[in-house]
């Protein structure tokens, strides 16, 4: 047993990145004294860093002690340069045996033959999961992921900034937060969190938006992109509009989703729109429990949030196959599942989840479930996502117009698309 959780730090310089890459499941002989071993990726879905180690030190003691010929590695991981160590790894038949991974970035991954089908761990228990957790991380008609966690997202707002903006009922919608807006900058504060950079995912931030105005990333054969039609570019002007009158922290520009060191965090933002249930309890520190409401996702043409299961998928260079499918088989289960959810504040993905929060914004979160989307399924797109990413911060920063910026995204995910087929 292991006394610590290995965390990798980054930025990782190249040579760190392949010392670690080499080391991990894929690339190893698979035993360390006559056991075998498995190593996990795993990122910090638990925003607290104490729970997060005691919950992944428990799941190897546990583990461990039910199956005494295996030795499990949790190697704790940073949510940046993610896409990019991933990729690396497996573009080089290496990396962990076992990894977190979404629904987006799924499909990619499979098209390369980098994951291994793992129906037959899933397969006991299937019925017990959500509707949609199974089919999330599924391709094809083949289960890729088994899942560990639901996420949810809705809106979040100070109290204290809205009440001293003269603001009495939070802003529902696009049109009322325009109206609220130059209140609020009277006040002194900004409307709306967002995050602009390139690492951060647009899941989380331009996507809603541009399904709120009735728009989709993908074309419906997936051979294409349509962001660039027009509700894409009421999602880009809209947002664009509340950027330059101020209303968006120019911090924005290095934000990645994260919410503790933000101007949202800082008590300086009034509101976000796709907080999670963690976002809730780390502000409720900074601003006071009674500052915080949790609201319905916001509404354009559309009422739209997200929400995806979340799942370990299998290394398909793994040395380790039948050990680390144990350990998939070992994570799907209530225990782990409960106490995941306890300590994360996501949703159990079982529909026979024990764990009931005693937190008193559970509920209006779990009401937000049914406006969640998982996102667009796309083997390309995590690249589109970041060649659009790059354009929407050079529209706000005022070096292109919107739908030029749009265009300009499009043609160059138009080009990755054409190269997938």
């Amino acid at each position: 047993m292991k006394s610590t959780i290995r965390r990798i730090a980054a930025p990782l310089t190249a040579l760190v990145l392949a010392a670690a890459l080499s080391s991990c499941g894929g690339s190893d002989s698979g035993s360390s004294g006559g056991k075998k071993s498995v190593t996990l990726w795993m990122y910090p879905v638990i925003a607290d860093q104490a729970a997060n180690d005691a919950y992944w030190k428990k799941v190897e003691t546990d583990f461990e002690a039910a199956n005494s010929g295996i030795d499990l590695k949790v190697e704790a991981q940073p949510w940046a340069n993610r896409q990019e160590k991933v990729a690396a790894a497996f573009s080089g038949k290496k990396g962990p045996d076992v990894l977190l991974m979404i629904p987006d970035q799924i499909p990619q991954y499979v098209a390369s033959g980098s994951l291994e089908p793992v129906d037959d761990v899933v397969a006991p228990d299937k019925d017990k999961f959500l509707p949609a957790a199974i089919p999330g991380l599924s391709v094809d008609g083949k289960v890729y992921g088994v899942p560990i966690y639901h996420t949810v997202t809705t809106t979040m707002y100070n109290k204290t900034i809205l009440t001293k903006a003269g603001i009495t009922k939070p802003p529902e919608t696009w049109d009322e937060i325009k109206a609220a807006a130059p209140k609020i900058k009277a006040a002194g504060y900004q409307t709306l969190d967002y995050s602009a950079s390139p690492e951060a995912t647009l899941n989380l931030s331009f996507y809603p938006l541009l399904w709120q105005a009735g728009g989709k990333v993908f074309a419906d054969d997936g051979k294409s992109v349509t962001f660039n039609q027009a509700p894409g570019l009421e999602a880009l002007t809209f947002l664009k509009s509340l950027w330059d009158e101020g209303a968006v922290s120019k911090t924005a520009l290095t934000a990645v989703n994260t919410i503790a060191d933000s101007a949202l965090g800082k008590g300086q933002v009034a509101m976000a729109y796709t907080s999670v249930p963690a976002d809730a309890a780390t502000v409720a520190k900074t601003w006071g429990a009674g500052n915080v409401e949790i609201g319905a996702p916001l509404t354009d043409k559309k009422q739209v949030g997200y929400g995806i299961p979340g799942g370990l998928v299998l290394n398909a260079a793994s040395a380790n196959t039948d050990a680390a499918k144990k350990f998939l088989s070992f994570m799907i289960q209530p225990a782990q599942l409960d106490a995941l959810s306890k300590a994360s504040g996501y949703y159990s993905p079982r529909s026979d989840a024990k764990y009931e929060s005693t937190d008193p914004n559970a509920e209006k979160f779990r009401a937000a479930l049914q406006y969640a989307v998982p996102g667009e399924a796309n083997a390309s797109a995590r690249q589109v996502m970041s060649v659009l990413s790059t354009e929407i911060q050079a529209v706000l920063t005022g070096k292109k117009q919107p739908q030029q910026g749009l265009d300009d995204a499009a043609k160059q995910a138009n080009d990755l698309l054409s190269r997938q087929r």
